[in-house]
């Protein structure tokens, strides 16, 4: 048969497009063609593909052969198309039978010597390849990340002979096992009971924990902001598998390598303040997922927010917003998910004394505007809690009384709880509830109403930040099982925006 087709998967943001790498050969000089949009990458698999038959022991056709990938108006990038090609060429020269080819999607780069190598963005390619009742043959060293995709048969192998042999019925190809495909992995090697003092960080916390609310840390250096910040994730709730699966799929697509062992796990990501707008929200010729969709369904650590540049957290806006970011090139369009909860912390001032009983601050007022200033209004508007983090006195950081405190285990289970009834009551947490949603579920009495009002007035908050207020007081009262929004749960969501306040 001159003619055969095979099938590979693309990427396209953390979507895996079906592609047909189609092969014909024909009459004429011996000449190899590849269209269909290939880019560097895939335009040099012609020399990979060639050494890798010759040193498998097939034969290369001395004809003319033209490959296509289908559809021819999708980009093609990366070396993930090579196992394809080599075996739409040995089918189309009648080396391997043909009919095969039609249960099975290849994805894997070729060596020389006919090695498989790993390709990026495996998981992706196995959630569509079982939704398209195929299995998937890849190198075996992607196997533990695609057999994530429960409904899809995973055949690893070593190299492109073990691959013909199974499509020629010679030896078959055993699907892949994962160990690791338990979701409830919530052992961490933090724990919240390690931080001495700190109730009211640890009560503003729980509540960000709770009803997935954004939070911001103010104090002077060695307070524990970070210490805080690092522990949140070990009292959120586990995720579910849906979430699991798609911030796995974001790592698999990425630059970065998915730990198969803690794949269940929130993540946690804390870039550096130098960090600049496209790595925070994804970007490149090629859009590759940022720091806000590594932390999709989990935490999102920004440690020295003032020293970021102003137009870069101003980047934050919109996805913390919506929950997704869509990067627009001139060539082609990504979208990536990003819904994460952002902690934050920063220095009251430039020297980070400011209020600190035991070292003077030599700021002046200008000066404390001005390193304020730099961290914009609508980015603190979409920021639910802002506390202060004191100083621990200390006889209380010497105090080794760590067995008393609540640990993790304790204050997730409260989380889980409370996340539970909100699921229930509206499929969201309180933070993400619609304004339809708002109104329906955090109704006040006329004194509640009476003080909110007051507080909005005395300091100037949006319409913004009164939703978020009503949305932290609704998850105040769940966090005490309470049907109704006290007052003493709205003074405490009040509280808890110390910015405005001053």
């Amino acid at each position: 048969m001159s003619l055969a087709i095979a099938y590979s998967r693309a990427l396209a943001g953390i979507n895996a497009p079906l592609v047909s790498v189609e092969v014909h050969l024909s009459r004429g000089l011996p000449a190899f063609s590849l269209v269909g949009l290939p880019e560097m990458a895939v335009r040099e698999s012609k020399d990979r593909v060639r050494a890798a038959i010759l040193n498998t022991g097939f034969e290369f056709p001395t004809q003319k052969i033209t490959v296509n990938l289908a559809p021819a108006d999708l980009p093609k990038e990366g070396s993930r198309f090579d196992l394809a090609i080599a075996l739409g060429i040995l089918a189309a020269s009648g080396q391997i039978p043909s009919k095969e080819l039609q249960q099975h999607e290849f994805l894997a780069e070729l060596a020389l010597g006919g090695q498989l190598r790993t390709a990026k963005g495996c998981l992706p390619a196995a959630l569509q390849c079982g939704d398209a009742d195929r299995s998937l043959v890849i190198c075996d060293g992607n196997a533990s990340e695609a057999t994530l995709a429960e409904n899809c048969k995973v055949l690893p192998a070593a190299t492109l002979s073990m691959v013909c042999a199974h499509l020629s019925g010679q030896s078959l190809l055993l699907p892949y096992k994962s160990e690791h495909k338990d979701r409830k992995q919530t052992s961490y090697p933090v724990d919240i009971s390690e931080v001495r003092g700190q109730p009211q960080a640890k009560r503003a916390l729980e509540i960000a924990a709770a009803g997935e609310h954004n939070l911001l840390m103010i104090g002077p250096p060695g307070t524990g902001k970070t210490m805080l910040a690092s522990r949140l994730p070990t009292i959120l709730p586990p995720m579910q598998q849906r979430e699991a699966i798609e911030s796995a799929a974001i790592l698999s697509v990425s630059n970065e390598e998915l730990d198969i062992t803690h794949w269940a796990q929130r993540p946690f990501r804390a870039p550096h303040h130098t960090a600049s707008a496209v790595a925070l929200v994804g970007g490149g010729s090629i859009p590759r997922p940022g720091e806000i969709s590594l932390a999709h369904h989990g935490v999102l650590f920004l440690d020295e927010l003032t020293e970021y540049d102003r137009h870069v957290l101003d980047v934050l806006r919109e996805p913390m917003e919506k929950g997704r970011i869509i990067i627009s090139r001139a060539a082609r369009q990504a979208e990536f998910p990003a819904q994460f909860q952002l902690i934050a912390a920063m220095n009251p001032c430039p020297c980070g004394y400011l209020s600190d009983p035991r070292t003077e601050c030599r700021c002046s007022a200008d000066q404390i505007k001005r390193y304020r200033a730099r961290i914009s209004g609508p980015v603190l508007d979409r920021v639910d809690l802002h506390i202060h983090v004191q100083r621990i006195p200390r006889e209380e950081l010497q105090n080794n009384q760590s067995a008393a405190t609540e640990n993790s285990a304790t204050v997730r289970a409260r989380v889980e709880n409370c996340r539970e009834h909100q699921i229930a009551r509206c499929g969201t947490p309180n933070a993400r509830m619609s304004n339809q949603q708002l109104e329906q579920h955090c109704k006040l009495t006329e004194t509640t109403k009476t003080l909110l009002h007051e507080a909005i007035e005395k300091l100037g908050l949006s319409a913004r930040a009164y939703h978020r207020i009503l949305k932290v007081a609704r998850t105040i009262a769940d966090l005490e099982a309470s049907t109704n929004i006290s007052d003493a749960h709205i003074s405490e969501a009040i509280s808890y925006r110390v910015l405005d306040r001053h």
